[in-house]
């Protein structure tokens, strides 16, 4: 990497903050200014780029045999608060509705915080024998959580607007335990769908969704060096079955609680999308997602006035293989569409002048690498389509080796606690197993323990608390 590049990619991190909002606003993804904090507006553009991420996840989830429903949104108190644990992860964020009109309700109905406790009363009735399990069920929809924290765009809400959560019921341990591993898959496949890199970690006793078993996350890396998690999957055993009375006939006549899980995703996974991929000139959307693939430039000199009419033949034959793509024929200067459209993260740009018309050619520009060159109108279809794919292609490397990079061992409470407060990514780092240390290296640290590290295997070194021989690794991190 050149000086130049490096400085401007510094520039980037050290005000990211500030870069992500802009980005949000310049690329018209959400408008943030509706009178109520926490709330937000998409856009356009932006909820093209949300529906086809959720395309992505839906066609996923199909795949794996999940149907989808839409429960309501208003849980009646009485319902919400059978699960005692689950309702004491919550009570402090909970939204109540009090009143109908001027009349007071008999009982308060909560706005969702999440949807076990008004998803599984049905599941009660709709399970009766082993023929009716597996159930997988997936909703995309609104929740509500009154955020006390400083909120943020797509990161931190009060009304979060794409919240996609599965639930699902299985006959056994067993079956709970391979559909966890299955959520598992469907999540990776999809963040690799959009080249956001991630770890997967076993959540700590203490950071466990209340009510579950256990819970695993995905979390990925801001470029100012905090983690944000992206996607959460839990078993949660046979506790709730045993709250709301799930059960079932086993073929012998007995009858069984089912057990269940669950994994969701929010509108974080396009704050992901857009951290990722971004750089100083805003976002940059692998094609995959990108509302728009391909912007087509028309470039006239003088007199010239054919390259308008060959610009939008070309534009229109691109779209006719269902590609994504917008013609520009507004009468502005070329750099000004330049300009916008790069802050718009489209993947690839054409550009049309007179000396391309005459070689029957276009000028072709990637939005990741600033690369220009040359496609003949003769293979056109193939040559974008192709140029596409490799876009996605090195966009994922590219995130994935940044995240890598970003990713370090270290074994020592002092070292640990100078990454954190520099926000220098992820630290692996050797644990015991025990809770009481995890929690003390969290106080020493600063730093947040992620979990144990999912499918990678210790080998050697010491706690740094305690300094009793490693069982796991574990990742700590600052978060968001």
């Amino acid at each position: 990497m050149h000086t130049g590049e490096r400085m401007k990619r510094e520039r980037w991190k050290s005000g990211f903050s500030e870069w992500f909002d802009e980005t949000l606003w310049n690329a018209k993804i959400v408008e943030t200014r509706y009178p109520v904090k926490g709330l937000y507006v998409w856009l356009p553009y932006g909820l093209k780029l949300r529906n086809r991420v959720l395309a992505i996840m839906r066609e996923l989830l199909e795949k794996r045999g999940h149907e989808e429903m839409l429960f309501p949104l208003l849980i009646p108190e009485n319902l919400f608060k059978k699960e005692a644990e689950h309702i004491r992860g919550f009570e402090e964020q909970v939204y109540w509705v009090t009143h109908g009109g001027k009349d007071r309700l008999d009982v308060k109905l909560a706005l969702r915080p999440t949807s076990e406790t008004s998803i599984y009363p049905m599941f009660a009735l709709w399970i009766r024998s082993h023929a009716d399990l597996p159930l997988k069920v997936f909703q995309v929809v609104n929740i509500f959580r009154y955020e006390t924290k400083m909120t943020k765009p797509l990161v931190r809400l009060r009304e979060v607007t794409t919240f996609k959560e599965a639930h699902t019921a299985h006959a056994t341990p067993e079956d709970a335990e391979a559909q966890v591993m299955a959520a598992v898959e469907i999540y990776k496949k999809f963040f690799d769908e959009l080249g956001v890199p991630y770890a997967i970690t076993k959540r700590p006793p203490w950071d466990t969704f209340a009510g579950a078993v256990y819970s695993l996350a995905f979390d990925t890396l801001a470029p100012d060096g905090r983690t944000l998690q992206i996607g959460t999957i839990h078993n949660l055993g046979q506790n709730f079955a045993k709250v709301y009375g799930i059960k079932y006939e086993r073929e012998d006549g007995s009858h069984e609680h089912v057990h269940q899980t669950c994994y969701g995703i929010s509108e974080r996974v396009i704050a992901a999308t857009v951290m990722a991929h971004g750089d100083d000139l805003g976002p940059c959307f692998p094609p995959k997602v990108a509302p728009v693939q391909i912007v087509v430039v028309p470039i006239p000199f003088k007199k010239e006035r054919n390259t308008e009419e060959v610009a939008r033949k070309i534009a229109e034959e691109l779209k006719a293989t269902g590609l994504r793509v917008h013609f520009d024929g507004r009468d502005i200067r070329p750099g000004r569409k330049f300009y916008e459209w790069e802050r718009h993260g489209i993947p690839l740009r054409l550009e049309i002048g007179p000396k391309d018309v005459n070689g029957g050619q276009v000028t072709t520009v990637r939005r990741d690498t600033g690369k220009r060159f040359v496609i003949s109108l003769r293979t056109l279809v193939p040559d974008v389509k192709k140029t596409l794919e490799q876009i996605n292609e090195d966009m994922r490397d590219k995130a994935w080796k940044s995240f890598s990079e970003n990713m370090r061992e270290l074994g020592e409470i002092k070292e640990i606690k100078k990454a954190m407060s520099t926000r220098a990514g992820i630290v692996r780092a050797p644990w015991c197993g025990k809770e009481d240390c995890g929690k003390e290296l969290e106080e020493k640290t600063g730093g947040s323990v992620l979990g144990e590290e999912l499918h990678h295997k210790r080998t050697g070194g010491e706690c740094p608390v305690c300094s009793e021989p490693a069982k796991s690794s574990i990742l700590i991190a600052k978060t968001y």
